[in-house]
């Protein structure tokens, strides 16, 4: 990092935390009293604050990740001053803990874009990409808020940025803070391990490429069944190959520690939920899948479409148009036959994914399938944008991809957060244009969210405390 870049992203750093700060003042005048699932997490965390660790609330589903680091925070705070719990441990206090955590996701990302994209003239794209991506508005909304998601992004992200580094002890160590704020973050600690072999995958059929005087990369490999079956049979050498198979071994030990230890906690605890585990059963829910490359597209849209892509597309369209009928074919049986509504979906008209159902999905049946073709057109897009990404790189985040979206049965855009900001990192830099059009929509996205937050209260008929609209 250069010194000029550095002073420049030190100021950014310092508007983007002097903005929050007054966001987070406002929100929480507007709102002092734990909100939503806060009525869950402040209490707990506060129990932590008062040293009793046996307490458990059978509501709260995820590891105490989060009141662990909330109090590792607080406490020296608390002997320092000598203050009581109560005060320090206020709902105020707990929310600024994520606070602390939004910045230092701003700068994981900017190191993580940096790894990534590493050429000097790309600085200032490298730049406004962090902040933009820091205030990912579903992202940037629950950071006024005593969520785990600051958090649990936070540690999953750095983690990713150790396991760029070659550091994977410190991954895995980082991958355990992770799975604490959240059990699914687990398939991030594998998609670290497999990028490492995708790594190794990647050196030897260049290897491979060289003896047989083949200039075709990955990504060159026609999808055909013969393209197909030259994958297979250099998977097979490759595992046949004790070298590799030591170096993958040696490379990815502390993720396979790691698993096993997870796998002794699944059987221990009976499954991957603690606590309350009627409201969060694992299904097949395949459209989940279309959801996300749907609010993948939507919040892309600045720096991944353009006119020569949509071109592009109806090209291929068009060069095949059996294989996308078949797809299509494929996608309305998933959706005819794999589409769950958990309850609380319907029940609870405090979140947009409430309204969304409702005004969309709802409203017709067959609109549910008159929307194949836009999944259709989101995935290529997905697809296309990381086309300089080689083939082992695309199996192994699509497989997480798939693990970390399909079995929830829940329509929550907070689960969308982790594998868009991943997708979203690796696309290549867009232009200082597209990146200033993807900031502002952030921005009027952001500035819209918390305003319906702030000002467009309601109340139930059975209570009289103020309702408000959310991510």
């Amino acid at each position: 990092m250069e010194r000029f870049e550095l002073h420049i992203f030190t100021a950014l750093c310092s508007i983007n935390i002097l903005i929050s700060c007054l966001l987070f003042s406002k929100i929480t005048r507007e709102q002092r009293d734990p909100y939503m699932d806060e009525l869950f997490h402040v209490p707990q965390a506060q129990k932590y604050c008062e040293g009793k660790f046996n307490e458990w609330d059978p509501m709260i589903t995820t590891l105490p990740g989060l009141y662990l680091a909330s109090v590792g925070l607080i406490k020296p705070v608390m002997w320092l001053f000598d203050l009581k719990g109560k005060i320090v441990c206020s709902t105020a206090m707990l929310r600024f803990i994520n606070l602390l955590f939004n910045t230092g996701n701003l700068y994981i990302i900017y190191l993580i874009i940096c790894r990534l994209h590493p050429k000097s003239q790309f600085a200032a794209r490298r730049m406004l990409s962090s902040l933009t991506l820091s205030t990912f508005p579903v992202l940037y909304f629950y950071t006024f808020l005593y969520y785990t998601d600051s958090g649990s992004t936070f540690f999953t992200l750095f983690m990713y940025l150790m396991a760029l580094y070659g550091c994977h002890k410190t991954a895995a160590l980082l991958g355990i803070c992770a799975i604490l704020f959240r059990q699914t973050n687990i398939i991030w600690v594998a998609f670290c391990a497999g990028t490492v072999v995708a790594q190794k995958l990647d050196e030897s059929w260049r290897t491979e490429l060289s003896k047989k005087r083949d200039e075709k990369s990955l990504s060159q490999v026609p999808l055909t069944i013969s393209g197909l079956m030259r994958v297979i049979r250099f998977l097979l050498d490759f595992v046949r190959t004790a070298n590799n198979i030591k170096y993958v071994v040696l490379s990815t030990w502390p993720y396979m520690v790691l698993a096993s230890g997870f796998l002794f906690f699944i059987v221990l605890n009976n499954g991957i939920v603690v606590g309350d585990r009627s409201s969060h059963e694992a299904c097949l829910n395949f459209p989940q899948i279309f959801y996300f490359l749907s609010f993948t597209l939507i919040f892309s849209l600045p720096t991944s479409l353009s006119y020569q892509r949509v071109v592009k597309f109806f090209q291929s369209l068009r060069k095949q148009p059996l294989t996308y009928l078949i797809l299509m074919i494929i996608f309305l049986v998933l959706i005819w036959k794999f589409t769950f509504v958990h309850k609380y979906l319907l029940a609870d008209n405090r979140h947009y994914p409430f309204y969304v159902w409702k005004r969309i999905f709802q409203r017709q049946d067959l609109v549910r399938f008159l929307l194949i073709p836009g999944y259709v057109f989101a995935m290529w897009n997905f697809l296309d944008t990381l086309k300089h990404k080689s083939l082992f790189w695309y199996l192994a985040f699509c497989v997480c991809l798939v693990l970390a979206t399909i079995p929830q049965k829940l329509l929550e855009f907070r689960y969308f957060i982790l594998p868009y900001l991943l997708y979203r990192i690796h696309v290549p830099l867009p232009s200082l244009l597209r990146l200033m059009l993807e900031f502002g929509l952030y921005t009027v996205v952001n500035a819209a969210a918390l305003y319906i937050f702030l000002y467009k209260t309601f109340k139930w008929p059975d209570s009289n405390d103020a309702q408000r609209f959310m991510w």
